[in-house]
């Protein structure tokens, strides 16, 4: 897990925000969950690698 963290600002249509949060909500996780996994599968994707990223498996 993280040790700290710094805050990412997006700007997303409301209606698909909406509807990410609902969504999230019936999968029992936080938008932030998700949002933190797909960063961490792009990065994967693209072989790019970083300080913490064995802790985090």
């Amino acid at each position: 897990m993280e040790q700290k963290t710094a805050r990412l600002t997006i700007l997303i249509d409301p209606t698909k925000k909406d509807a990410f949060e609902q969504l999230c909500a019936t999968q029992d996780v936080t938008p932030s969950q998700v949002v933190r996994q797909l960063i961490r599968e792009y990065l994967e994707k693209h072989g790019v690698t970083y300080a913490n990223q064995n802790l985090e498996k």
